[in-house]
């Protein structure tokens, strides 16, 4: 993936002044920020949610994006798996084995009748972190994914990362914590709208 001179702004304001970045196969990037720096508009413009002002986002033909940008989006009134089987229909066939793996890395009940409504800040992003994998997506956009996760689902998400690493995934995290463990291959600081080395 090829991120060349993004530039995206506000209400006039900039928020993303000339972004360039190049990833490949098995990077694994870290973007650290303020809140409001630009961090979760980038992933948006690089799945292709939001347009930005100028620049080029460009993706290896037949690539799939996974992403977990803010807060993970359900259908409040129904279960954890009918919103996993909802968005894996839109593009696949349902892999109950595979999703079923995965609640059970996150220590979730697959099978449990209680609404997403219903899930802690934690579940749900737990949730997030497997619609964003489920699908064998090859680019993976991460903000904040440890949100609200205890120890053992940090854990288990660091293992997933390494794994999805050994894979070829190209994975961008953006987060303030819980992530140490993760052995990335680029870190950046995004700060006044500018990328630079994080020391």
């Amino acid at each position: 993936m090829n991120i060349q001179n993004i530039t995206k702004s506000f209400n006039g304001e900039p928020i993303l002044r000339g972004i360039s970045l190049q990833i490949k196969d098995g990077d694994i990037i870290y973007i650290k920020g303020a809140n409001g720096s630009g961090k979760s508009t980038l992933l948006k413009i690089i799945a292709g949610i939001l347009d930005a002002d100028s620049g080029t986002v460009d993706i290896e033909p037949g690539k799939d994006i996974g992403a977990l940008i803010e807060n993970p989006g359900f259908i409040e009134n129904e279960t954890a798996e009918y919103n996993m089987r909802f968005l894996y229909d839109l593009k696949h066939k349902y892999d109950p084995e595979k999703v079923r793996y995965l609640f059970e890395e996150y220590e979730l009940n697959i099978s449990s009748k209680k609404t997403v409504s219903k899930y802690s800040i934690g579940m749900r992003q737990k949730l997030g972190i497997i619609q964003a994998v489920m699908e064998d997506q090859d680019i993976l956009l991460f903000d904040e994914p440890t949100r609200g996760l205890d120890d053992t689902a940090e854990e288990t998400f660091t293992n997933m990362i390494i794994e999805l690493q050994k894979q070829g995934k190209q994975i961008i995290i953006c987060a303030h914590d819980g992530v140490d463990a993760i052995p990335f291959t680029a870190r950046y600081r995004l700060k006044h709208g500018t990328l630079t080395d994080l020391a």
